[in-house]
């Protein structure tokens, strides 16, 4: 049974950092070929694509919204992290990691509707 679990999640003030991490288990790990992406729901929106890696390659993607602020790694995806800095009132959600097996015409898969597992997810929130 796969499984992902995220942690890291608190409160924060604007400004502040957090680091995120989202532990993997029951994939075929030695297979090293997984898309893992952070999507976020803040409170009364749609759920929305954050980052993700891929462990082929260590290709990588951001929203315009965090890029230059987050930064996205991985081992192996057995853990994947999100270190998450300058944080703002409007980066408030419940985070979640989720995973896809890479296609192989693809590097990397970032689309919400492609992924095939999903964490609970964590809560961060930024006070202003």
């Amino acid at each position: 049974e796969v499984q992902l679990a995220e942690s890291g999640g608190g409160s924060v003030q604007a400004g502040g950092s957090l680091r995120l991490s989202c532990a993997v288990s029951g994939l075929l790990l030695d297979d090293n070929d997984y898309s893992i992406g952070w999507f976020r729901q803040a409170p009364g929106k749609e759920r929305e694509g954050v980052s993700c890696i891929s462990t082929r390659d260590e290709a990588t993607f951001y929203a315009a919204s965090v890029r230059g602020r987050f930064t996205i790694s991985s081992d192996n995806a057995k853990n994947t992290y999100l270190q998450m800095t300058d944080l703002k009132p409007e980066d408030t959600a419940v985070y979640y990691c989720a995973a896809k097996k890479n296609p192989a015409w693809a590097n990397i898969i970032y689309e919400e509707d492609e992924m095939d597992y999903w964490g609970k997810g964590t809560l961060v929130s930024v006070s202003s």
